[in-house]
């Protein structure tokens, strides 16, 4: 009761706030996140840009760490108008836009240059102008790593290290079926029981990016970080079209270049974040595998295969994010 009357109030204070005070526009930015992030940096980044840019005309006001929901109830909330802008992960976009559930194949980006020259590119534009349907345009992409496998009492150097265990994954079928690929036992669970689930042995491991394995305390109970980097979902920063539509063009082209310059400052933070992580995590003792990638790759076509089978209509889209 007091957390919905918390959200009620915020929601209504957001409500109020979207519109013009004086002949400033506020720009109302909900994320759960928190601030030590290196995303919510990149947020600051965009707030500080976009004030700069507008001459104050045009000011943002954040709300992290979830005050104002999960990243699903903020969506609704741009969907009807309440809150501007949030960031939200491409996974979760995929419930609305099937060719954002294409940027978690596994091993579909080469590297991360290829993955940022196909994400500001064409393709990665056009990715984000599909949401407007859903009242959800993509103004950016932001670096949200890389994920990995790491393991408690097993080291896994080749996926065949991978039989038998059983492995924490997002509740997504992708990733699900990844694990299995490989020769794991996908086990779907709470993020937040994770730390207790390995530390009994419920679970042998988990998959996930170095600032996140290290923010969790799961370097604490997981000994070995394999680097096999099987996917590298990124975050989205979105703006509700409701709010867009509102906007001159001068304006847009504010937000346009204030995000833009965000992302590409939010790279340096990320890389500031891994590097910190993989020296606290080899500090505690966590021994980093840097494995062979490709017999990791190997193994997951049927992934891809499976995914292009359901929906065929992203046979295209593949292709060229593969040709880039």
């Amino acid at each position: 009761m007091k957390y919905n009357l918390i959200f009620l109030s915020l929601l209504l204070l957001a409500c109020l706030s979207c519109k013009e005070e004086g002949g400033t526009k506020v720009l109302y930015l909900a994320h759960t996140l928190p601030q030590t992030h290196p995303v919510h940096k990149g947020i600051l980044e965009f707030q500080t840009a976009l004030e700069k840019k507008s001459g104050s005309k045009l000011v943002v006001k954040i709300f992290p760490d979830g005050m104002l929901g999960s990243e699903r109830e903020v969506l609704e909330l741009l969907q009807i108008g309440s809150v501007a802008i949030t960031k939200v992960s491409a996974a979760t976009l995929s419930n609305f836009v099937p060719e954002y559930h294409a940027l978690g194949i596994p091993y579909l980006f080469r590297s991360k240059e290829h993955q940022f020259d196909v994400l500001e590119g064409p393709i990665g534009k056009s990715i984000l102008e599909k949401g407007e349907k859903f009242w959800l345009r993509g103004l950016c992409y932001y670096d949200a790593g890389s994920r990995s496998f790491y393991t408690s009492k097993k080291a896994i150097r080749t996926p065949d290290d991978l039989k038998g265990l059983k492995i924490r994954v997002m509740n997504n079928q992708m990733s699900i079926n990844m694990v299995n690929a490989m020769g794991g036992s996908a086990t779907p669970m709470a993020y937040g029981e994770l730390y207790t689930a390995i530390q009994q042995g419920v679970v042998d491991g988990a998959e996930n990016n170095p600032p996140s394995f290290v923010s969790s305390n799961h370097h604490e109970v997981a000994k070995y970080y394999t680097m096999d980097q099987h996917s590298s979902i990124p975050d989205v920063l979105i703006i509700g079209t409701k709010f867009w539509e509102g906007l001159s063009q001068e304006e847009r082209v504010w937000v346009q270049e204030a995000a833009d310059e965000s992302s590409q400052a939010e790279k340096v933070f990320w890389n500031e974040s891994v590097e910190e992580s993989m020296k606290i995590a080899e500090d505690f003792g966590v021994e980093i595998i840097i494995p062979e990638k490709s017999l990791f790759a190997e193994k997951t076509q049927s992934v891809l295969e499976g995914f292009l089978k359901e929906y065929p209509e992203m046979t295209e889209l593949v292709n060229k994010i593969k040709a880039e």
